[in-house]
């Protein structure tokens, strides 16, 4: 029986020293990474939330012209694309390293959050993520939607051993890393919460 429970302490010893029992390795996030992405996503969850609290109906599918979209719309985009650019990210990072494509991406991280969160940086979105084309049945659905990805997504960030820097994936506008994407993620969803505030500040909204 000592024998027993001394190579199970040495088997722990070996995982724990080795990685494979969850703990960070070198190539994990620093914690100043870490909180900035997981900080970023809780900030801006909680600004689609406030955005969007106790809305009508008239001013949940107010449009300032036929061809833009309404605050329900907004929140349908903001939901099918959380969801489409995580799937992303999990294709990218089951598949090998590719620190060789480093040297692609162009745009710091700080970069990136200012790009995404600056509303005069038009980008027209691709056909699955347009409103119309999701398969949400009502706002409420696209909005728990939203915040049942989105809370797991922060829990993936605060806990992820897995190497994002070197995982690079080529997205419409250039280069990033999984960790980018990550940010990228949140201050897309930002990017709309302005949006939504534009609509809720037009002067012939539904009060």
């Amino acid at each position: 029986m000592p024998r027993k429970r001394n190579f199970g302490y040495l088997l722990l010893t070996l995982l724990v020293i080795s990685g494979l029992a969850g703990t960070p390795t070198d190539n994990s996030l620093s914690k100043k990474e870490r909180k900035y992405a997981a900080d970023l996503m809780k900030e801006t969850k909680s600004d689609v939330i406030k955005a969007v609290k106790g809305l009508s109906e008239p001013q949940l599918n107010f449009k300032t012209a036929p061809d833009k979209w309404s605050i329900k719309e907004c929140v349908y985009h903001i939901a099918i694309s959380e969801k489409n650019l995580w799937g992303i990210l999990e294709t990218t990072m089951k598949g090998a390293a590719n620190p060789e494509k480093r040297s692609e991406i162009k745009m710091t991280d700080e970069q990136l959050v200012k790009m995404m969160e600056d509303r005069s940086f038009k980008v027209k979105t691709s056909e699955p993520l347009e409103p119309k084309n999701t398969s949400y049945k009502s706002f409420d659905e696209a909005l728990d939607d939203f915040k049942t990805n989105r809370a797991n997504h922060i829990k993936y960030l605060k806990a992820t051993t897995e190497d994002l820097r070197n995982h690079v994936v080529h997205m419409s506008f250039g280069w990033l890393d999984c960790y980018q994407l990550c940010l990228m993620i949140a201050s897309h969803s930002n990017r709309h919460t302005q949006q939504i505030n534009e609509l809720k500040a037009d002067s012939v909204y539904p009060k």
